[in-house]
């Protein structure tokens, strides 16, 4: 086994071990109500890869950690706002097929969750329930992502700059990339079980249809965010299409009626079949371009 394997297998076993432990402890406070405890540790867990990384040994200054703006801006735009581009598509593809999903009273149902304090609270700085659901979108499109950057470099230390890269070396761009995915995907598995992270815990086939599920929207994902990786060879910019992804991931549940809040899987959130659609075909789009250039370049026969 070539030295890169052998820190590819430490380095997974590593964010396995350390995420999978914090996501078992995280889980069993989101079930004693521990709310703070268990954002707190979800938090400290997307830091678990860039451990991996350090106690793996794996080189960091491969990288890229000098940040890169002249010849990327479009690939920054890209990773800024492309989430939330691709995100709204899938939200409104979503409600076009169910509008009765849709809800109209989104903000008298966001006043009653907040009460009456945070109602006075928000009186009391002069703002309404319009301006504050209009002020929590325009943050999760502006500064939000770039907030969620250093967290999501956590991850995509690990993800992007570790893995990748040997994936690709063992099985090609594109068979790379969907193993990766698959990789990440299953990295959630104990806090999708345990708590329901991302679909809830009463939807169909649960608890198994939803990780399964969020393999498929974290191959997704991971193409695009590998595509900006490969193109600018910074590691910041992949981070900010994370952060992206994070920031924007759960504002089209402000428009769904709670009766169907147990329906993610399909929509209307990223991580549904039909809210996830357009980063789904996005993520193809790239993967055939690569898959024609390295056949261009000889790479596959």
């Amino acid at each position: 086994m070539a030295l890169k394997d052998k820190k590819l297998f430490s380095f997974l076993l590593w964010a396995f071990g350390i995420a999978w432990v914090l996501q078992v402890v995280a889980g069993i406070m989101y079930r004693s109500g521990n709310a703070m405890l268990f954002s707190v540790l979800l938090s400290v867990t997307m830091f678990a890869p860039l451990i991996a990384v350090l106690l793996s040994r794996i080189d960091l200054k491969q990288m890229g950690w000098k940040p890169r703006i002249r010849g990327n801006v479009k690939y920054i735009l890209a990773a800024w706002f492309g989430p939330a581009l691709l995100g709204t598509a899938g939200a409104v593809l979503y409600f076009l097929l169910f509008p009765e999903a849709f809800d109209s009273a989104f903000a008298d149902r966001i006043a009653s969750a907040i009460g009456e304090e945070g109602i006075a609270r928000l009186e009391a700085t002069g703002l309404s329930i319009p301006a504050y659901i209009i002020i929590n979108i325009v943050a999760s499109l502006i500064y939000a992502p770039w907030l969620n950057m250093f967290f999501a470099l956590g991850e995509e230390a690990g993800w992007r700059g570790a893995m990748y890269p040997v994936l690709r070396e063992h099985f090609g761009t594109a068979k790379g990339r969907i193993v990766g995915g698959i990789i990440w995907g299953a990295w959630h598995w104990p806090i999708m079980i345990l708590a329901g992270y991302e679909y809830g815990t009463s939807y169909w086939g649960a608890p198994v249809t939803g990780p399964l599920l969020f393999c498929v929207i974290a191959t997704a994902m991971g193409i695009l965010l590998d595509w900006v990786y490969e193109k600018t060879n910074c590691i910041w910019i992949p981070s900010l299409g994370h952060g992206a992804i994070n920031a924007f991931a759960g504002i089209p549940a402000l428009f769904l009626k709670p009766e169907y809040s147990n329906n993610l899987l399909v929509g209307p959130l990223m991580v549904g079949i039909i809210g996830g659609l357009p980063m789904i075909l996005a993520a193809v789009l790239v993967s055939v371009k690569s898959v024609n250039r390295d056949i261009s370049a000889g790479n596959i026969s």
